[in-house]
Protein backbone atom coordinates (compact mmCIF):
# COMPACT_ATOMS: atom_id res chain seq x y z
CA UNK A 1 0.00 0.00 0.00
CA UNK A 2 2.73 2.47 0.89
CA UNK A 3 4.39 1.52 -2.28
CA UNK A 4 1.25 2.06 -3.99
CA UNK A 5 0.80 5.98 -2.52
CA UNK A 6 4.35 6.43 -3.41
CA UNK A 7 3.88 6.04 -6.86
CA UNK A 8 -0.02 8.04 -7.59
CA UNK A 9 2.28 10.68 -5.43
CA UNK A 10 4.86 10.82 -8.02
CA UNK A 11 2.19 10.53 -10.71
CA UNK A 12 0.35 13.15 -9.22
CA UNK A 13 3.79 15.43 -9.49
CA UNK A 14 4.44 14.61 -12.52
CA UNK A 15 1.48 15.60 -14.43
CA UNK A 16 1.31 18.65 -12.24
CA UNK A 17 4.40 19.08 -13.82
CA UNK A 18 3.54 18.61 -17.07
CA UNK A 19 -0.14 20.70 -16.95
CA UNK A 20 2.36 24.01 -15.52
CA UNK A 21 4.72 23.44 -19.04
CA UNK A 22 1.54 23.65 -20.75
CA UNK A 23 0.25 27.19 -19.50
CA UNK A 24 2.74 28.76 -21.74
CA UNK A 25 2.44 32.50 -20.50
CA UNK A 26 2.84 34.83 -23.71
CA UNK A 27 3.95 38.35 -22.81
CA UNK A 28 3.28 40.34 -25.97
CA UNK A 29 5.65 43.74 -26.33
CA UNK A 30 4.74 46.78 -28.98
CA UNK A 31 7.81 47.82 -31.15
CA UNK A 32 8.05 50.13 -33.57
CA UNK A 33 10.94 49.33 -36.96
CA UNK A 34 12.81 46.39 -37.05
CA UNK A 35 15.74 46.13 -35.23
CA UNK A 36 14.46 42.57 -33.20
CA UNK A 37 18.06 40.62 -33.13
CA UNK A 38 18.64 42.08 -29.61
CA UNK A 39 15.96 40.70 -28.54
CA UNK A 40 16.68 37.11 -29.35
CA UNK A 41 18.55 36.23 -25.77
CA UNK A 42 15.03 37.71 -24.12
CA UNK A 43 13.04 35.81 -25.96
CA UNK A 44 15.37 32.37 -25.47
CA UNK A 45 15.67 32.75 -21.41
CA UNK A 46 11.97 33.22 -21.04
CA UNK A 47 11.19 30.58 -23.06
CA UNK A 48 13.22 28.01 -21.11
CA UNK A 49 11.11 29.14 -18.01
CA UNK A 50 7.72 28.46 -20.49
CA UNK A 51 7.45 32.01 -21.00
CA UNK A 52 6.77 33.13 -25.01
CA UNK A 53 7.79 36.83 -25.94
CA UNK A 54 6.31 37.90 -28.55
CA UNK A 55 7.05 41.75 -30.61
CA UNK A 56 4.14 43.04 -32.03
CA UNK A 57 5.33 45.12 -34.80
CA UNK A 58 3.69 49.08 -35.44
CA UNK A 59 4.08 51.14 -38.17
CA UNK A 60 3.57 54.34 -36.00
CA UNK A 61 4.37 55.72 -33.32
CA UNK A 62 1.15 57.28 -31.97
CA UNK A 63 0.25 53.51 -31.86
CA UNK A 64 1.65 51.66 -29.08
CA UNK A 65 0.81 53.38 -26.03
CA UNK A 66 -3.24 53.35 -26.88
CA UNK A 67 -2.64 49.47 -27.72
CA UNK A 68 -0.94 49.40 -24.40
CA UNK A 69 -3.64 51.50 -22.19
CA UNK A 70 -6.63 49.39 -23.80
CA UNK A 71 -4.82 46.13 -22.70
CA UNK A 72 -4.32 44.77 -26.39
CA UNK A 73 -0.36 43.93 -25.62
CA UNK A 74 1.52 43.67 -22.30
CA UNK A 75 4.35 46.30 -22.44
CA UNK A 76 5.90 48.57 -25.35
CA UNK A 77 9.57 49.42 -25.86
CA UNK A 78 9.83 52.00 -28.59
CA UNK A 79 9.86 55.56 -27.11
CA UNK A 80 12.21 57.87 -24.81
CA UNK A 81 11.30 59.58 -21.37
CA UNK A 82 10.60 62.63 -23.44
CA UNK A 83 8.01 60.97 -25.70
CA UNK A 84 5.87 59.03 -22.72
CA UNK A 85 5.19 62.33 -20.60
CA UNK A 86 3.89 64.00 -23.42
CA UNK A 87 1.68 60.81 -24.24
CA UNK A 88 1.21 60.71 -20.53
CA UNK A 89 0.33 64.76 -20.66
CA UNK A 90 -1.97 64.81 -23.60
CA UNK A 91 -3.74 61.34 -23.31
CA UNK A 92 -3.71 60.57 -19.31
CA UNK A 93 -2.94 57.16 -19.57
CA UNK A 94 -1.90 55.61 -16.78
CA UNK A 95 1.44 53.98 -17.88
CA UNK A 96 4.88 53.78 -16.10
CA UNK A 97 8.75 52.97 -16.92
CA UNK A 98 9.70 49.20 -15.69
CA UNK A 99 13.50 49.72 -16.97
CA UNK A 100 15.33 51.72 -19.04
CA UNK A 101 16.58 49.95 -22.36
CA UNK A 102 18.43 52.17 -25.20
CA UNK A 103 19.94 55.49 -26.27
CA UNK A 104 18.75 55.60 -29.80
CA UNK A 105 20.61 58.91 -31.04
CA UNK A 106 19.00 60.90 -33.51
CA UNK A 107 20.81 61.61 -37.02
CA UNK A 108 20.80 64.17 -39.86
CA UNK A 109 20.88 61.68 -42.98
CA UNK A 110 21.71 63.30 -46.71
CA UNK A 111 21.71 61.63 -50.57
CA UNK A 112 22.75 65.04 -51.84
CA UNK A 113 25.65 66.15 -49.50
CA UNK A 114 28.29 64.59 -46.97
CA UNK A 115 28.74 66.81 -44.21
CA UNK A 116 26.49 70.00 -43.06
CA UNK A 117 28.71 72.31 -44.18
CA UNK A 118 27.75 71.60 -47.99
CA UNK A 119 24.43 72.00 -47.31
CA UNK A 120 22.94 75.10 -49.54
CA UNK A 121 19.93 77.87 -49.04
CA UNK A 122 16.32 76.46 -49.70
CA UNK A 123 17.50 72.98 -48.64
CA UNK A 124 14.27 70.85 -47.96
CA UNK A 125 14.50 69.11 -44.61
CA UNK A 126 12.07 66.57 -43.40
CA UNK A 127 11.40 66.16 -39.84
CA UNK A 128 9.29 63.96 -37.77
CA UNK A 129 5.88 65.32 -37.34
CA UNK A 130 5.24 63.76 -33.35
CA UNK A 131 5.56 66.61 -30.77
CA UNK A 132 8.58 65.45 -28.61
CA UNK A 133 10.71 63.74 -31.69
CA UNK A 134 10.42 66.72 -33.82
CA UNK A 135 11.30 69.38 -31.00
CA UNK A 136 14.08 67.20 -30.63
CA UNK A 137 15.20 67.31 -34.87
CA UNK A 138 15.08 71.20 -34.69
CA UNK A 139 17.53 70.97 -31.51
CA UNK A 140 19.80 68.96 -33.62
CA UNK A 141 19.31 71.32 -36.50
CA UNK A 142 20.15 74.19 -34.00
CA UNK A 143 22.95 72.05 -32.95
CA UNK A 144 23.95 71.37 -36.28
CA UNK A 145 24.53 75.19 -36.78
CA UNK A 146 21.78 75.06 -39.19
CA UNK A 147 18.83 77.28 -36.72
CA UNK A 148 18.01 78.75 -33.75
CA UNK A 149 14.92 78.18 -31.93
CA UNK A 150 13.47 79.88 -29.16
CA UNK A 151 15.29 78.83 -26.22
CA UNK A 152 11.79 79.39 -24.31
CA UNK A 153 10.37 76.21 -25.84
CA UNK A 154 12.96 74.18 -24.37
CA UNK A 155 13.45 70.59 -25.62
CA UNK A 156 10.21 70.87 -27.31
CA UNK A 157 10.08 73.93 -30.17
CA UNK A 158 8.12 73.45 -33.13
CA UNK A 159 8.54 74.73 -36.47
CA UNK A 160 7.03 78.34 -35.65
CA UNK A 161 9.93 78.72 -32.92
CA UNK A 162 12.23 79.12 -35.80
CA UNK A 163 13.99 82.67 -34.96
CA UNK A 164 17.26 82.22 -37.16
CA UNK A 165 16.96 80.64 -40.69
CA UNK A 166 20.24 82.11 -42.41
CA UNK A 167 20.18 79.16 -45.23
CA UNK A 168 15.86 79.50 -45.86
CA UNK A 169 16.07 75.58 -45.33
CA UNK A 170 12.32 74.38 -45.94
CA UNK A 171 11.32 72.43 -43.08
CA UNK A 172 8.85 70.18 -42.90
CA UNK A 173 6.70 67.64 -40.83
CA UNK A 174 6.28 64.17 -41.89
CA UNK A 175 5.29 60.96 -40.30
CA UNK A 176 8.84 59.62 -38.85
CA UNK A 177 7.99 56.00 -40.12
CA UNK A 178 8.02 57.28 -43.66
CA UNK A 179 11.12 59.41 -43.74
CA UNK A 180 13.63 56.75 -44.76
CA UNK A 181 11.92 56.42 -48.21
CA UNK A 182 11.90 59.97 -48.45
CA UNK A 183 15.74 60.64 -48.27
CA UNK A 184 16.57 60.21 -52.07
CA UNK A 185 13.86 62.79 -52.37
CA UNK A 186 14.52 65.65 -50.16
CA UNK A 187 18.14 67.48 -49.10
CA UNK A 188 18.10 66.40 -45.56
CA UNK A 189 15.94 63.97 -43.62
CA UNK A 190 16.15 64.09 -39.77
CA UNK A 191 15.52 60.22 -38.72
CA UNK A 192 15.12 58.15 -35.84
CA UNK A 193 17.91 55.65 -34.68
CA UNK A 194 15.75 52.87 -34.53
CA UNK A 195 13.92 53.49 -38.02
CA UNK A 196 17.47 54.26 -39.81
CA UNK A 197 18.56 50.85 -39.00
CA UNK A 198 15.21 49.22 -39.58
CA UNK A 199 16.52 51.19 -43.37
CA UNK A 200 19.89 49.79 -43.42
CA UNK A 201 21.62 52.29 -42.40
CA UNK A 202 24.29 52.44 -39.44
CA UNK A 203 23.81 56.24 -37.96
CA UNK A 204 27.46 56.62 -37.14
CA UNK A 205 28.77 56.11 -40.45
CA UNK A 206 25.75 57.00 -42.86
CA UNK A 207 24.92 60.03 -40.32
CA UNK A 208 26.24 63.47 -41.91
CA UNK A 209 25.18 64.83 -38.09
CA UNK A 210 24.29 62.84 -35.10
CA UNK A 211 23.19 63.57 -31.67
CA UNK A 212 25.21 64.46 -28.62
CA UNK A 213 24.72 61.02 -25.91
CA UNK A 214 27.34 62.74 -24.04
CA UNK A 215 25.45 64.11 -20.51
CA UNK A 216 28.48 66.27 -19.89
CA UNK A 217 27.63 67.89 -23.21
CA UNK A 218 23.99 67.78 -23.55
CA UNK A 219 21.92 68.17 -20.77
CA UNK A 220 19.07 66.35 -22.51
CA UNK A 221 20.20 62.59 -22.50
CA UNK A 222 18.25 62.01 -19.90
CA UNK A 223 14.82 62.71 -21.56
CA UNK A 224 16.00 60.83 -24.67
CA UNK A 225 16.86 57.38 -22.56
CA UNK A 226 14.33 54.68 -24.64
CA UNK A 227 12.20 52.95 -21.73
CA UNK A 228 10.22 49.59 -21.39
CA UNK A 229 6.85 50.87 -20.50
CA UNK A 230 3.61 49.05 -19.04
CA UNK A 231 0.49 49.90 -16.98
CA UNK A 232 1.14 50.90 -13.20
CA UNK A 233 -0.88 48.42 -11.83
CA UNK A 234 2.19 45.58 -13.84
CA UNK A 235 4.80 46.98 -12.34
CA UNK A 236 5.64 44.55 -9.73
CA UNK A 237 4.44 41.32 -12.12
CA UNK A 238 7.20 39.01 -11.86
CA UNK A 239 7.21 37.89 -15.11
CA UNK A 240 7.34 41.20 -16.51
CA UNK A 241 10.18 41.98 -13.96
CA UNK A 242 12.70 39.54 -15.38
CA UNK A 243 11.82 40.81 -19.02
CA UNK A 244 13.44 43.30 -17.76
CA UNK A 245 16.08 41.55 -16.27
CA UNK A 246 17.20 39.68 -19.03
CA UNK A 247 17.42 42.64 -21.89
CA UNK A 248 19.56 44.54 -19.39
CA UNK A 249 22.23 42.01 -19.82
CA UNK A 250 25.37 41.26 -21.56
CA UNK A 251 24.16 39.31 -24.13
CA UNK A 252 21.95 41.93 -25.37
CA UNK A 253 25.02 44.12 -25.45
CA UNK A 254 27.02 41.93 -27.51
CA UNK A 255 24.14 41.73 -30.05
CA UNK A 256 23.74 45.68 -30.27
CA UNK A 257 27.82 45.80 -30.84
CA UNK A 258 28.02 42.98 -33.38
CA UNK A 259 24.95 43.54 -35.61
CA UNK A 260 23.71 46.82 -35.62
CA UNK A 261 27.77 48.30 -35.50
CA UNK A 262 26.94 50.20 -32.02
CA UNK A 263 23.93 51.92 -33.27
CA UNK A 264 22.21 51.77 -29.53
CA UNK A 265 24.00 52.50 -26.31
CA UNK A 266 22.55 49.99 -23.15
CA UNK A 267 21.37 52.60 -21.15
CA UNK A 268 21.75 50.72 -17.85
CA UNK A 269 25.50 51.29 -18.91
CA UNK A 270 25.47 54.84 -19.74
Amino acid sequence: MKKLLISLLVVLLLTAGCAQKVENEEIVVGVVGEHYKYWQPVIDKLSEEGITLTLKVFNEYSIPNQALAQKEIHMNAFQHYLYLNQEIKEFNYDLAVLAETIIDPLGIYSDKYKNMNEVTENSLVVIPDDVTNGGRALKLLEAAGMIKVDPAKGYLPSILDIRENNLNLQVKNVKADLIPSMLSDVDLAVINGDLAVSYGKKPAQDSIFLEEVDSKKNPHVKDLINILVVRKEDLQNPNYLKVKEYFQSEEVINIMDEYYNKAFIPAWKH
